[in-house]
């Protein structure tokens, strides 16, 4: 019984660290994407030349990174 504890104890370590690590590289992977939209969006600022949106989506960017 106690060794069967120890085991379900384990598991749910293991678990833990296999959901946090999940997480770690879904967060990654959305930052990432959201990172590209955003360079889209300012090299689109450029070429209209609109500074307001240049300006806004850039502090965005550093928000992300």
């Amino acid at each position: 019984m106690e060794m069967n504890l120890f085991n379900e104890s384990q598991q749910l370590d293991v678990n833990a660290m296999d959901s946090e690590f999940a997480e770690r590289v879904l967060n990654k992977a959305l930052r990432d994407f959201r990172k590209e939209q955003i360079l889209k969006e300012i090299d689109q600022s450029l070429q209209k030349r609109n500074k307001e949106e240049f300006l806004r989506l850039t502090e965005e960017l550093k928000s992300i990174l």
